[in-house]
């Protein structure tokens, strides 16, 4: 996960591809509620399911926000948190039972469509 991460979110190394991982996986644990979190963690690798809480508290901020917070944990800027956050988010979809990431992404509001999207981050 972490070199999938580090080739899609263009980061230069693996130190920082796992710092970029942590951080949106605090942020995003800190935006689902309930079990959904604990349930993440658990189909996610030890190292990193640690970065999610047992219950996540269902914060409620918008994506600009999320991309903030991320930029804040990781110790960069809002564009690369948002290319960095985007990686991360692939890669956990890629990793994770499709009934969950669906489970996920149903309690985000239809503004966080770009952290889900496919298509190349422009800078």
């Amino acid at each position: 996960m972490v070199s999938a991460v580090r080739t899609t979110g263009r980061i230069d190394t693996a130190d920082h591809a796992e710092r970029a991982i942590d951080a949106t996986l605090t942020v995003l644990g800190e935006r689902l509620a309930g079990g959904q979190s604990r349930d993440l963690a658990a189909q996610l690798p030890p190292a990193l399911a640690d970065a999610l809480p047992e219950e996540g508290p269902g914060k409620r901020f918008g994506l600009e926000e999320f991309y903030e917070r991320v930029a804040d944990t990781e110790g960069t800027r809002p564009p690369q948190a948002r290319q960095h956050a985007r990686a991360v988010v692939a890669a956990v979809k890629a990793s994770v039972d499709p009934g969950l990431f669906e489970h996920i992404i149903a309690q985000l509001p239809d503004d966080y469509d770009d952290l889900l999207g496919t298509q190349p981050v422009q800078h």
